[in-house]
């Protein structure tokens, strides 16, 4: 194995390795963390609390994590004076699977965010993001349980990129003269061409395609009953709208008979009339075939609340998927329990997180809710083919919510609730496990 200056190896422990398109997890893999800042350092102590007894309570001593720290973030700069060591980097390079909890964004110049960072280093072009309703968990919709959605973010493209020119800049005016020299009529656009800032939107045909592919390959795979392609095609019609045309092309290209589109839905209506159109996609759903649609950018918020059940897989652009899976988890109880992963399905690399920021108000306080990492680290164990584990920490959760053993977070929200601290909760997660 490859050494490092401030990372320990464990002693014990093997590397989780790729042949192919499978993973190979030994009995005692090496996962990397980082605990976080803020209130990273509470909710990791919880959850590696509750990650070692589900994989003890699933496995009966045969299998164990071996944990290895690696930094980023404030316990880093502190340190090192870096916000992301370049072994970290390597270090989840290297070992291909890890999680972490929340960072900060440094102020002023490096780094917009340390997870974009990593995201870009490795390439983990897919930002998975399910959402699912626990029992118990206040919410301010009438059917919380009616939702149940993945939501599938490119994480690599889109503004993210960070291609801006500030307004005053010679970055900016340099931008500006080039419009309006090769592109007069697009100039014209800009209401105020010499206050504005611009910014650059690349979607690219292969980011597309990856992430298109990754979203259906995971419907068929885990029997969901549609993906539905999100964007604003209606006004970017070269980006957002190219992204539905070229998700359209890639799943009649690569998954044929096992899936029915809109987009043939479409040709057989201009060609023979809606009631055949109609009629061959109820036969296709009916013959078991995954639907894959697609629905603009700005009503889906209102949709995926008032027909949550027409929803399954979501595969969008970066942004939308940004605004979507923050909104979508508002609906069941916010982002406090919310999992997140950001996955290359062709490298095998994958970092899973939690999805809410640091808090730093709450640091050391052992107050806040650990259930987004937690759920985190079940996606990581699902990921793994670790499924035993995996589902004795959703029973853990489901039990202490439905209890109504619960942290400060539902407890305000809840009535006649148990209000337990954040190492608390993590231990009436492990004893309802079973």
């Amino acid at each position: 194995m490859k050494s490092f200056e401030h990372i320990r190896i464990p002693e014990e422990g093997e590397k989780i390795q790729q042949r192919g398109s499978q993973l190979i997890v030994p009995h005692q893999p090496i996962i990397p963390f980082v605990e976080g800042d803020g209130t990273g350092r509470d909710i990791w102590r919880a959850a590696q609390r509750v990650f070692d007894a589900a994989v003890a309570q699933a496995y009966q001593g045969k299998r164990k994590v071996a944990w290895m720290e690696v930094y980023a973030g404030e316990k880093a700069y502190t340190q090192w004076g870096t916000w992301l060591p370049e072994e970290t980097v390597e270090a989840f390079a290297e070992f291909l699977v890890g999680i972490k909890g929340p960072l900060t964004t440094p102020i002023g110049g490096g780094f917009r965010s340390l997870n974009v960072a990593l995201r870009k280093a490795l390439d983990l072009y897919v930002c998975l993001r399910p959402v699912r309703y626990f029992p118990g968990v206040p919410s301010t919709v009438k059917h919380p349980e009616y939702v149940d959605m993945v939501v599938f973010r490119e994480n690599t493209e889109d503004i993210y990129t960070g291609i801006e020119f500030e307004q005053g800049t010679q970055d900016n005016q340099r931008f500006g003269q080039l419009l309006k020299e090769h592109f007069p009529d697009e100039y014209a656009k800009i209401r105020f061409p010499e206050t504005s800032g611009y910014g650059v939107k690349p979607v690219s045909k292969e980011g597309t395609t990856r992430l298109v592919r990754a979203a259906i390959q995971y419907a068929l795979e885990n029997k969901r009953r549609n993906v539905t392609l999100v964007h604003k095609g209606n006004i970017m019609k070269y980006t957002e709208g190219a992204f539905r045309n070229w998700g359209y092309e890639l799943a009649e290209a690569e998954f044929g008979k096992q899936v029915y589109t809109w987009a043939q839905w479409q040709r057989t209506l201009e060609r023979e009339g809606e009631e055949k159109a109609n009629a061959e996609q109820e036969a296709a759903l009916k013959a078991g075939r995954l639907l894959i649609k697609d629905v603009i950018a700005d009503i889906v918020f209102q949709q995926t609340i008032t027909r949550a059940m027409e929803f399954d897989v979501l595969a969008t652009t970066n942004l939308n998927g940004d605004y979507l899976s923050d909104a979508i988890a508002a609906l069941v109880g916010g982002i406090g329990i919310a999992p997140g992963g950001n996955i290359n399905y062709e490298s095998g690399h994958a970092i899973f997180e939690a999805t809410h920021g640091t808090a730093p108000k709450y640091a050391d306080k052992d107050k806040v809710n650990p259930g987004s990492v937690i759920l985190s680290g079940e996606m990581m164990f699902r990921y793994m083919g670790w499924h035993e584990a995996a589902d004795l920490i959703v029973n853990g959760m489901e039990k202490a919510i439905a209890t109504r053993n619960v942290t400060y977070d539902f407890h305000r929200l809840m009535e006649n609730a148990v209000l337990l601290k954040c190492s608390e909760f993590g231990e009436a997660i492990v004893r309802n496990m079973s």
